[in-house]
């Protein structure tokens, strides 16, 4: 993986601007703090070998996963309309894991480690626990990218249910399959049966944790499916700006690697007591090229050494 610019923000200060935005809560992730461990099974298609040689994605494993709603604050409710859902997971085994993390949005809501600490700090509350509109409406008309995330989620229902949305992983993979062929993908986590969204019903009629109750009423009925699909690349498509999609994205070729199965809530100590680390990739599918990943690894270990 390819470090972070050199004066660039650290890791750590992006780290510090997370928490700071949330109101710093104490022992709690520096975003998606809010979420829910559970288990299951992937199991890999007859395609998976054509587009990697990775052994998490080729062979059977047990899947460890979290389904979280997106902000650093753990009390956040589950009907808050403008953040992300999160869907992290963890396939193969010690020899050969691969991390995945992944999100209800196709885009990041900055380009660079500069740009991502700018956004941050103007959302930092004042001494009177308010926001500056008029410091963030400059920044946005300064950096419009910044708004690709939030008007993609503001402009579609919240979801039903953790189990009917889709996710996406916003960076671009280099992946290799057994021919030693490579190609950049992105990776979608598709609901088998479809998304379904919240009715017109207001959202502040509903429990604060209606999607984490749904959510293990769900499993209790029965597994959960997702299509893991494998999005692949263009000539000149962009693999740097994470604020911008690949042109037609919506409707380009797609390969299904797998399906992970759901079948169970596990403790949420399970995924409290690590993390899932982006960086842990198994051979076959290689580190996206972008600044944000680079530092993601280093981050996502300051937050866990913070919340120990």
């Amino acid at each position: 993986m390819s470090e972070f610019p050199k004066g660039a923000p650290s890791p750590a200060s992006i780290v510090d601007a997370l928490k700071a935005v949330a109101g710093d809560p104490p022992k709690a992730r520096a975003s998606f703090a809010k979420g829910q461990c559970v288990h299951g099974t992937y199991i890999p298609s007859n395609q998976a070998e054509e587009i990697t040689r990775s052994r998490s994605f080729t062979r059977p494993s047990r899947v460890l996963a979290r389904f979280s709603v997106g902000d650093g604050d753990p009390n956040v409710a589950d009907s808050e309309n403008l953040v992300p859902r999160g869907f992290s997971f963890r396939l193969g085994n010690s020899n050969h894991r691969s991390d995945i993390l992944a999100q209800d949005c196709p885009v990041h809501y900055a380009r660079t480690l500069e740009q991502m600490i700018a956004f941050l700090e103007v959302r930092v509350p004042g001494p009177d626990g308010k926001l500056d509109s008029e410091k963030i409406r400059a920044f946005s008309a300064a950096n419009p990218e910044t708004l690709h995330q939030v008007n993609y989620i503001a402009a579609r229902p919240p979801p039903a249910s953790f189990a009917s949305t889709t996710y996406w992983g916003v960076h671009c993979f280099p992946a290799t399959n057994a021919m030693d062929e490579t190609r950049f993908i992105k990776f979608k986590i598709a609901p088998v049966g479809g998304e379904v969204a919240l009715t017109e019903s207001p959202a502040n009629t509903r429990s604060i944790d209606f999607l984490h109750t749904e959510l293990k009423r769900r499993v209790k009925k029965g597994n959960m499916r997702f299509s893991v699909m494998a999005l692949l690349d263009r000539p000149n498509d962009p693999i740097m700006d994470l604020t911008v999609r690949w042109p037609d994205e919506d409707n380009r070729e797609a390969v299904r690697l797998g399906t992970i199965v759901i079948t169970g809530i596990e403790p949420n100590e399970a995924c409290d007591g690590s993390m899932f680390d982006p960086a842990k990739l198994a051979e076959g599918i290689g580190h996206p090229h972008d600044e944000i990943f680079a530092a993601r690894a280093v981050a996502y270990a300051i937050s866990l050494k913070m919340r120990r």
